[in-house]
């Protein structure tokens, strides 16, 4: 008989966990580009409003975009380390 509290074998969670993990990385993969595809169309609408601050507006996009990718590289260096089951 199946008792629901019983631990499930441990080759279960990893699968389970390894599953997670490439989900995680696939919405993180979206978000980012997500992210700097709205930073992109506000950009050009800032420079087509203000031609003269295309150099501030470019420049501040640029760090944005910088910034979205570190937070994108983090999670997938969290996912690929529970799908490779590395004990932190």
């Amino acid at each position: 008989m199946l008792n629901p509290l019983d631990i499930p074998p441990t080759d279960q969670v990893m699968d389970v966990a390894k599953m997670g993990a490439a989900l995680g990385a696939g919405i993180v993969a979206i978000g980012a580009g997500i992210g700097i595809g709205r930073i992109g169309a506000a950009q050009n609408e800032g420079i087509a409003r203000q031609p003269e601050a295309a150099a501030e507006i470019r420049g501040g996009s640029i760090i944005l975009a910088a910034l979205i990718e570190g937070v994108a590289l983090i999670a997938v260096i969290v996912t690929l380390l529970i799908a490779l089951g590395v004990k932190v």
